[in-house]
């Protein structure tokens, strides 16, 4: 029985470390050449497996870039989600979960050029990843913090102005404060006050705390912090 249990745990991490590996394989060729023009070849390639193995985990290019999306999503869901959480102020939240997710994609190149190429998950599979903004935007609204609006649209006002974000600090060499003023817009955007959203947009944030094993990975998360700080002190 311990023998099969051996074998059988062993099997599992194997299965983990390939899944992995082509998760970071795809990641790399998706930044670099879009969803569209990635093929099972390409990501193959990069993994250095076979088209067999490939087929074992995933039975698409596809279905691996679903899986990957949500992998990336989730884990910057989890590594910004303390920061988060530890405000009782909706619009706090909001703005936190913002600067975090895109100084986070940022810090990471090949992470942020692949949401910007592939979009947000919950876009295309439904709302269970957006559950945490949800609740801060119903929450602002029936405080006053966020004006009345159509749920969809302040959704909408924040994820369109994270990727937007994340594509257009891509391609800078030295942002600035980029971030923080994109944010300080969404957050006017949905109702709030201009000096209230700059303060907002330029607290000091905690440091994130990498998910083990992740794709991201502890240097993003510091490199991410540094940034943060650096704009912060700036204002």
């Amino acid at each position: 029985m311990l023998k099969q249990d051996h074998r059988t745990r062993v099997a599992a991490e194997r299965r983990e470390r390939m899944r992995r590996r082509l998760f970071e394989s795809a990641l790399q060729v998706v930044a670099r050449k879009g969803p569209a023009a990635t093929s099972i070849d390409d990501v193959i390639q990069t993994a250095e497996v076979s088209r067999g193995t490939f087929y074992k985990y995933f039975d698409a290019p596809d279905t691996l870039f679903d899986a990957l999306a949500l992998e990336v999503a989730n884990e910057i869901i989890l590594m910004a989600e303390p920061a988060v959480v530890h405000s009782e102020d909706p619009a706090q939240r909001v703005a936190t979960g913002m600067r975090l997710t895109i100084h986070l994609a940022r810090s990471n190149p090949e992470v942020g050029g692949f949401l910007v190429r592939l979009g947000w998950p919950e876009m295309r599979q439904g709302e269970v990843l957006l559950d945490p903004l949800q609740r801060d935007l119903r929450q602002g609204v029936r405080q006053g913090r966020f004006a009345a609006m159509p749920m969809r649209l302040a959704i909408n006002i924040v994820s369109m102005t994270v990727l937007g974000t994340v594509h257009a600090m891509l391609g800078m060499r030295s942002p600035g404060a980029f971030a923080e003023q994109a944010v300080e817009s969404a957050l006017r955007a949905l109702g709030v006050e201009r000096k209230e959203a700059l303060r907002l947009a330029t607290l000091e944030l905690p440091q994130p705390q990498p998910v083990e094993g992740g794709l991201l990975g502890a240097d993003s998360a510091a490199r991410a912090v540094r940034r943060l700080r650096k704009t912060a002190a700036a204002h």
